[in-house]
């Protein structure tokens, strides 16, 4: 009897946390709609036209073959943040083009909040759809992903993070990153919904990662595990 009793006790201490977890999620939410809803007014009071999500815009450069103790996340640098159309405009046309970037670099593109790294509590659960772009081509293809994501157009928004664009030796790669790498209807849609607003060519395979798998093999688009 006292060791049911425990257990009861224990079962009970787990539906609390799960529920307080649950409230504070969706506390956390509302917080976020209700800031967003207050940035939006202000945008259009100043006569602006306000997106739907704030972004900004991050910055990776590595020396190639040369070893340092940075983190990872020590070297990513904020470049400009924007949440209206006039301001993605004035520093878009101000950042260099792929073409111009040395390798290796990453250009990040994501959400206000969400910071491009696997451990963010937005991606860990996520995952990302990886394209490979010979680099000729790889500027114009960025260049429509970017509008796709400040005008909201890609099916299941909400559920993306943000998209990486990352110049290599021999190729460039873009990456799309969303929230829930479990949920497959989600990922499908959004690889459909990718290849429609990019115009994706028939020869190009796109490549699917969890995040989990990437801090596994401390890898970021070795091994993927799904293709389409």
């Amino acid at each position: 009897m006292e060791l049911s009793a425990e257990k009861r006790d224990a079962e009970n201490t787990n539906n609390d946390d799960n529920q307080q977890a649950a409230f504070d999620s969706a506390d956390g939410n509302s917080r976020e709609a209700e800031e967003q809803r207050e940035r939006q007014a202000r945008d259009l009071k100043a006569g602006l036209h306000p997106l739907k999500y704030k972004f900004v815009f991050w910055y990776t450069r590595r020396t190639p073959g040369v070893r340092t103790q940075t983190s990872y996340e020590d070297n990513i640098k904020k470049i400009v943040d924007f949440s209206t159309v006039e301001g993605f405009w004035v520093c878009y046309c101000y950042l260099a083009r792929p073409s111009s970037l040395p390798s290796p670099t990453d250009l990040h593109l994501f959400k206000e909040g969400i910071r491009p790294l696997w451990e963010d509590s937005a991606n860990c659960n996520g995952g990302k759809w990886i394209i490979r772009f010979k680099k000729v081509v790889s500027g114009r293809f960025w260049e429509d992903l970017v509008l796709a994501l400040v005008g909201d157009q890609l099916d299941y928004g909400e559920n993306i993070c943000g998209a990486v664009l990352s110049i290599r030796f021999n190729e460039d790669i873009v990456s799309i990153w969303n929230r829930n790498a479990s949920d497959h209807q989600a990922v499908m849609a959004l690889r459909d919904s990718i290849k429609r607003h990019l115009k994706l060519p028939h020869s190009y395979v796109m490549e699917y990662k969890p995040h989990d798998a990437s801090l596994r093999d401390n890898s970021s688009y070795r091994n993927t595990w799904l293709r389409g």
